[in-house]
């Protein structure tokens, strides 16, 4: 059973959008979704990944306007809803970046997250 998410759950920036479809076409990905996910590790306990995946029944699933969709799964929206995801470009280096509301703490490099 496919999760169409209708309400906002994870704010994907339209920066981030652009980003990933970006990324889709220079990988030669099209036809593929970005799964952000939700796994142990890293210095604070949980960590984000970010990968090009198809759609599993079981996943969320938000369409972006540029035509792919953002794949969550069931345990990772557990601590991503209402996670900002944006792509940032500064002097320090480029990458996206998640403000996450759920998480109580985190490590320097951002990376990785507690809660």
């Amino acid at each position: 059973m496919t999760t169409d998410v209708k309400m906002p759950t994870l704010d994907i920036t339209d920066v981030a959008s652009a980003k990933m479809s970006e990324i889709l076409r220079e990988e030669k990905m099209e036809g593929k979704g970005v799964r952000i996910y939700v796994e142990g590790g890293g210095c604070s306990g949980f960590q984000y990944g970010f990968a090009f995946d198809e759609a599993r029944d079981t996943d969320f699933r938000l369409p972006m306007k540029e035509g792919f969709e953002v794949l969550v799964d069931t345990f990772s929206m557990n601590y991503l809803r209402g996670a900002n995801v944006d792509f940032v470009d500064t002097i320090e280096g480029s990458g996206f970046k998640i403000s996450n509301p759920n998480a109580t703490g985190s490590c320097g490099c951002g990376s990785s997250f507690s809660v």
